[in-house]
């Protein structure tokens, strides 16, 4: 195998488990939790690329719909009918449209990099608010109106998101490099 494939597959692996962790390191608001999935997620797009950010997330997605509890509430398949379980596509979807806008450039600046960020932090949301509309409405028996979608699944999370995506600009504008960085460190340079 050649090392270019080596180091995509363990930075995939790294994402996957970072992802996993961030998903129980968690703040309790009411109805969506803030987490620091999106975090990692949007940093997978950012250092991965948007093929290999979206790869690392959708592995994440398989092991947790396998039966592994790696989601904030547990895993298994049944989680699909979990109302949250919108944001979780949304993150596989952001992850790789955040990787395509910051990779655009090789050394993309804090704009582009929060650019990218906050349009994937967009379409995480639109895709988190609309399956929950759907599922506790025509599933779940548990209607939801619009305004209140809008002030549980929106107005009271995104603050906490939109931190982490200036967090993620910042940490992204000094670790693209080092991770596009083509020469590697040896023993005798440690």
């Amino acid at each position: 195998m050649k090392t270019g494939k080596t180091r995509e597959l363990v930075l995939c692996a790294l994402f996957v488990a970072l992802i996993a962790v961030g998903a129980f390191i968690k703040v309790p608001i009411p109805v969506v939790p803030f987490t620091l999935q999106l975090l990692f997620t949007m940093m997978a797009g950012l250092l991965l690329g948007g093929k290999l950010g979206c790869c690392a997330v959708g592995a994440y997605i398989f092991l947790g719909l396998a039966g592994l509890p790696i989601f904030t509430q547990g895993g298994g398949l049944a989680y699909v009918f979990q109302p949250t379980f919108g944001y979780i596509i949304g993150f596989a979807v952001g992850a790789y449209v955040t990787g395509v806008i910051a990779n655009r450039r090789d050394r993309p600046g804090y704009g582009r990099l929060l650019t990218a960020n906050f349009a994937g932090l967009a379409i995480v949301y639109l895709f988190g608010m609309v399956y929950y509309y759907l599922m506790s409405n025509f599933y779940l028996d548990s209607p939801i109106g619009l305004w209140p979608l809008f002030l549980y699944c929106f107005i009271l999370a995104v603050p906490g998101d939109i931190a982490l995506c200036i967090l993620g600009a910042i940490l992204g504008k000094r670790l693209i490099p080092l991770v596009r960085e083509k020469g590697r460190v040896t023993y005798e340079q440690a």
